[in-house]
C-alpha cells in the first residue's frame, strides 16, 4: 500500500505523519534530519504516493528542496487551502500533530501536483528576487511614513533610509539580471515590449511553470482566472481569487506598459472600456491575455506574438 505523508513545519522541528498507519513523529528541521527523512522515505515498502507540507514563511524551503532533489513526490500548499481542508474534514483542534495528520489526509485525498526540483541557478534567482521584494516593501513603508512626519530629524532619517534602500534595490536589480541571463526563457521575455529585466527575472523565479501549463491552468495559478459566483437564479459577479501575488504585481505594471506600447493590447483595453467594463476589470482581462501569450511563447520557444482578437 502506497503511503501519504503530511509534514507540519516549524522553525526548529518537523512533525511527520504517515497515512493510513497514522504514525506520527517529530524530527529536527535541519540538514541531518532532512537526509534521514529522505532515506526513510526511499526505503518505505510500497513507496510514497505524495508528501504534503504547508508554506510557513520560508521555514519549509530547506526540507522541500531536499525532498525535491531526492526525486520524491512532494507538494507545498498554501495555509488557506490546508486549513480549509482541515476544518472540512473535522480537524478542529490546533497542535503540530493534528496539523500533520490533516496534511497527510490532504495528501491522500487531493494528491496536489508535484513540482520539479529547481536547479541551483533557479534557487539562487529565487533568493535574489525574494530579497529585492523585501527591500521594495521596506522602501515603500518608509515612503508612506515620510508623509506623516514633520520633525526635521525624523524626516532626514527616513530620507536617508529611503536612499540606502534605493541603492540596495539597484544592486539587486543588477544581480538578478546577471543570474537570470543564462536561464531558459529570459532572453525571450526581455525582448517583449513592456517586459523589463526585473519582470522577466520575477516570472522565472516565482512562476517556473510558465510554458509548462495550458492557458487556463497558468491563469488560475497566478490568480487571474475569474470564477463564477452563481446560485439558483442569482448570477453573481465573476471574480479572481488566490494565486501568486508577487507575479500579479509585476504583471500589473508590465501590462500597463504593454497597453501603452503595443497597438493590439491598447485596442483590447479600449474596447473593453467602451463595452462598459471598469478600468480594473479591463486591466485584469489584459493581464490574463498577456500572461497566456507569454506562456505560449515560452512553451513554443517562439518569438513574441499576440493574435487574440481585440475584444
Amino acid at each position: 500500500m502506497r503511503i501519504s505523508v503530511g509534514i507540519d513545519v516549524a522553525k526548529a522541528t518537523l512533525m511527520v505523519c504517515f497515512r493510513p498507519s497514522g504514525e506520527v513523529f517529530e524530527v529536527a528541521n535541519d540538514a541531518a534530519a532532512h537526509r534521514a527523512l529522505v532515506e526513510r522515505f526511499r526505503g518505505m515498502k510500497g513507496g510514497i504516493r505524495r508528501i504534503v507540507l504547508e508554506a510557513t514563511g520560508g521555514y519549509e524551503i530547506p526540507v522541500l528542496h531536499a525532498l525535491q532533489k531526492a526525486g520524491l513526490p512532494v507538494a507545498r500548499v498554501s495555509p488557506q487551502r490546508a486549513h480549509a481542508f482541515a476544518r472540512a474534514t473535522g480537524f478542529l483542534a490546533k497542535t503540530d500533530a493534528v496539523d500533520a495528520r490533516a496534511l497527510a489526509h490532504f495528501a491522500e485525498a487531493i494528491e496536489p501536483p508535484v513540482r520539479a526540483a529547481p536547479t541551483q541557478a533557479e534557487l539562487e534567482l529565487q533568493e535574489l528576487v525574494q530579497r529585492r521584494q523585501q527591500l521594495v516593501s521596506q522602501r515603500d513603508d518608509e515612503r508612506r511614513r515620510l508623509h506623516s512626519v514633520s520633525h526635521p530629524m525624523a524626516r532626514c532619517s527616513i530620507e536617508r533610509q529611503i536612499q540606502s534602500l534605493e541603492k540596495e534595490i539597484s544592486l539587486f536589480d543588477q544581480l538578478m539580471r546577471k543570474q537570470a541571463l543564462d536561464l531558459p526563457g529570459y532572453t525571450q521575455l526581455i525582448h517583449v515590449k513592456g517586459v523589463g529585466p526585473v519582470t522577466a527575472a520575477t516570472l522565472l523565479a516565482d512562476l517556473p511553470e510558465l510554458g509548462k501549463l495550458d492557458r487556463r491552468q497558468i491563469a488560475s495559478l497566478v490568480g487571474l482566472a475569474p470564477f463564477n459566483s452563481d446560485s439558483g437564479k442569482r448570477q453573481g459577479k465573476r471574480r479572481i481569487t488566490g494565486g501568486r501575488a508577487a507575479v500579479r504585481r509585476v504583471l500589473y505594471m508590465a501590462t500597463w506598459s504593454v497597453i501603452r506600447s503595443q497597438a493590439k493590447f491598447k485596442a483590447k483595453y479600449k474596447a473593453l472600456r467602451k463595452a462598459g467594463k471598469v478600468a480594473k476589470v479591463a486591466l485584469v482581462a489584459c493581464m490574463r491575455a498577456f500572461l497566456v501569450a507569454l506562456n505560449a511563447m515560452i512553451r513554443d520557444r517562439s518569438e513574441w506574438r499576440y493574435d487574440e482578437p481585440a475584444v
